[in-house]
């Protein structure tokens, strides 16, 4: 038990589900079922649930409804709820619909990046930049993302150092927090704990930052574990696992946020979600999502 005391006594989860998790899916899920699942999801005790993504139809036609899905979903009190902008487009889209939380996102490796947003990691960052202060006039809590973090399907392992250079450079632009992005599933520990100990040499927030673990390999709970030693208190999930990213070949389903949830609640980890909520809720998921 000695082992365990040092680990964060309480964790944010970040519900990624009904924007990550749904991308990716063929068959177009209505507004209603979205709507649904959004509620149902802030009834379980989630603090943060990213609702959806203002993108171009053309690009992720599961997020046509963005602006439909913000205008009919009761928010609850005291829950955020991000929407992903790729640009100051869609931050005004956005805005339109009464957001008051935003995400933003780049990449750790260049051909991802070009694959993901045709444009490289200065490019979108200059695009972070407009979208930011336009953001901060309005008030907005801003989330960054990271994108292959550790691993890119056409690079292969990314460089630490490339992956601090593009997180420090978010929060410079003011982002409030970084989920550092593990996209294909293929991080290893060790790999994990070489990034944080160069953001820990580096005078990185930890309380800042959050990570986001895929399950392709089956190393996401290791992963995060690893990252609870460091300190890390918030992770990204996804209930039922549901999610892929449609520009990352070979990268599986999201952690599960049951998975992540009964692990910490096993370590003694506060998190003030329902995990029998949860697991309700991820037993129905493909009835009341794609029947």
């Amino acid at each position: 038990m000695e082992y365990l005391k040092h680990l964060p006594k309480k964790v944010r989860i970040v519900e990624v589900g009904p924007r990550d998790g749904l991308q990716n899916e063929k068959a177009f899920v209505s507004t209603e079922k979205k709507i649904r699942l959004i509620e149902s999801l802030a009834d379980t005790g989630l603090a943060v649930i990213e609702a959806t993504a203002f993108v171009h139809p053309k690009w992720v036609p599961q997020m046509a409804d963005s602006k439909e899905v913000l205008l009919g979903t009761k928010l609850k009190k005291g829950v955020l709820y991000p929407v992903l902008v790729p640009n100051v487009k869609g931050l005004e889209r956005a805005l339109e619909a009464g957001v008051q939380e935003i995400a933003v996102f780049t990449a750790a490796s260049e051909t991802f990046s070009e694959k993901n947003t045709n444009c490289s990691i200065a490019e979108s960052l200059k695009r972070i930049e407009e979208v930011g202060a336009k953001a901060k006039k309005a008030g907005l809590w801003i989330r960054g993302y990271v994108s292959t973090c550790f691993v890119c399907p056409y690079e292969g392992k990314i460089a630490p150092e490339a992956s601090e250079k593009v997180i420090q450079a978010l929060f410079q632009l003011g982002v409030s927090e970084v989920s550092i992005g593990d996209t294909i599933g293929a991080a290893t520990p060790l790999q994990v704990e070489v990034l944080l100990s160069l953001l820990q040499k580096k005078g990185m927030d930890f309380s800042k930052l959050a990570m986001h673990f895929h399950d392709t390999y089956g190393m996401a709970l290791a992963n995060v574990l690893l990252s609870l030693e460091w300190g890390v208190s918030i992770f990204d999930s996804s209930i039922g696992g549901l999610g892929g990213c449609p520009y990352a070949p070979g990268a599986s389903g999201n952690l599960a946020t049951e998975k992540l949830l009964y692990f910490l609640d096993g370590l003694g980890i506060e998190t003030g979600v329902d995990l029998e909520k949860i697991n309700a809720l991820s037993k129905s998921l493909k009835a009341d999502l794609f029947s």
